[in-house]
């Protein structure tokens, strides 16, 4: 994979080669996807394969054990050996398959044959994500003492770029800080300068065009006899092209077919008209421990929304955490811990919250604000029925939904369900939802929230205009 000069009057740039990237082919003629082929073609045998069956050393299966991972998931089965036969890999597998340990058991198998200076960037979309994978990192490498440095946005620059110098093995980061690192670090390029491998997790949303010059900065830096492995649970166009020019070191996994959820998910749908979807989010928080549920997320579309229900809960009494790009770094991670431990059983987030965090416990997962996109949808309800477990979702649909419900839909293949909940009962709760709602505009008047946002609009405007 050589390096090559960009010219602006080129195609685009591609972060897996450094050459430019030709036009993807029509869907018909591209090149076969490699299915994941098994160890054995017998059921019984799959079942009885261990970690050390792949080719992990024993300290590895042995954590493995300790850890309560009693047997390698169909991901984890066929990527792990590819990773440690050098080939790059591209997967695709539900959530809560087990897709974290699939890369970094051999990366830290490799990493205690030669534990030398930063060994591999892992590249996420969210801090709160890039935190968790650094707790896994140390979870499964914790027999070799593995230094795992996290580098997100929301902290101090100067000490990440301390804990840098000190070479790391591991560095998990979000795209943005590190090209920020980057650009103004004089010696911190060198620190990449020999890592093995790149691991791009929740892949589809990394390579998306919001990434992409924070990406061809990284991308410079790095060698060209690494291993890059992308791991998602949704398949783009990107993702597909990555198959396709990596040639032969190239392998691919595909967990399944199509655009798909577990089939554990059951999901559901409820019509409501746009001004009391807050009456409907109360009366079925309400109802959790009546129906069982232990904890429940709510998706919205804006840190507004998500900051307003916060309050309005609050107002009601109803114990909820709120996940928005508008807390500082300090308290989402604070509400992450308090929602993972089960201080308080609802967490009311942005998208911020829809990728790759395990929490195993999530029973209920409610769409407040429809997502614009399909695979965002697969993320969002992909924080429930993990693992195996069964989990329920449930959307609202408003008169403005109704075309981005049926898109998703068509992508699922499946029709979603209406909730049984009866109008009667939900409206009970109107009178005193309508008065908590205008108190927590009040409050929001109060704490400037809205000056806040401005404020924030205006300096990534100034940002943006220094850059350029």
């Amino acid at each position: 994979m050589e390096t090559e000069t960009q010219n602006p009057d080129e195609k685009p740039f591609s972060i897996f080669s450094g050459k430019t990237r030709p036009p993807p082919k029509p869907s018909s003629l591209r090149a076969p996807l490699s299915t994941a082929p098994s160890l054995s073609n017998n059921d019984d045998d799959t079942a009885t394969i261990g970690f050390s069956d792949l080719g992990l050393c024993q300290w590895a299966a042995a954590t493995c054990r300790e850890l309560g991972m009693r047997r390698p998931t169909d991901v984890q089965r066929c990527c792990i050996p590819r990773i440690l036969s050098g080939s790059n890999v591209t997967a695709v597998a539900h959530t809560g398959s087990g897709k974290t340990a699939a890369f970094a058991l051999p990366i830290l198998h490799r990493l205690a044959e030669c534990p030398f200076g930063v060994f591999a960037l892992v590249l996420t979309p969210t801090r709160e994500l890039a935190c968790q994978l650094a707790e896994q990192f140390r979870a499964l490498g914790s027999s070799l003492n593995v230094r795992c440095t996290v580098v997100v946005g929301g902290m101090d620059m100067t000490s990440q770029a301390r804990a840098l110098a000190l070479r790391p093995h591991i560095v998990v980061a979000t795209p943005g800080r590190i090209k920020v690192l980057l650009e103004n670090g004089t010696d911190l390029p060198a620190v990449f300068s020999k890592i093995k491998f790149l691991v791009l997790d929740e892949a589809d949303r990394v390579l998306d065009a919001g990434f992409a010059e924070e990406l061809k900065v990284i991308y410079q830096c790095l060698p060209r006899n690494r291993q890059t492995l992308l791991f998602s649970a949704t398949l783009t166009d990107d993702m597909e092209a990555f198959h396709e020019i990596s040639g032969d070191r190239s392998y691919f996994y595909k967990g399944y077919e199509g655009f798909n959820t577990v089939e554990t998910l059951n999901q559901h749908y409820i019509v409501t008209p746009k001004n009391v979807k807050e009456v409907y989010l109360v009366y079925l928080l309400s109802m959790m421990k009546e129906k069982s549920i232990r904890s429940a997320i709510v998706f919205v579309s804006t840190c507004r929304t998500c900051h307003l229900l916060n309050l309005l809960l609050e107002e009601l009494e109803l114990s909820a955490a709120a996940l928005h790009s508008y807390k500082s770094q300090s308290l989402r991670l604070a509400a992450v811990n308090k929602f993972k431990s089960g201080q308080i059983p609802i967490l009311l987030a942005t998208d911020v919250a829809s990728r790759g965090l395990d929490i195993p416990t999530v029973d209920l997962v409610i769409n407040y604000d429809i997502p614009r996109f399909p695979r965002d949808y697969v993320h969002r309800v992909g924080r429930t029925a993990r693992a195996g477990r069964g989990g329920l979702s449930i959307s609202f649909v408003t008169q403005n939904d109704e075309r981005l419900i049926k898109v998703i839909e068509d992508e699922l293949g499946k029709k979603l369900d209406a909730y049984d909940c009866k109008e009667n009962e939900v409206l009970e709760h109107i009178t005193k939802v309508f008065k908590a709602r205008r108190i927590a505009r009040m409050k929001m008047v109060d704490d400037e929230f809205e000056e806040k946002v401005q404020a924030r609009k205006e300096q990534k405007r100034k940002r943006k205009f220094f850059e350029s």
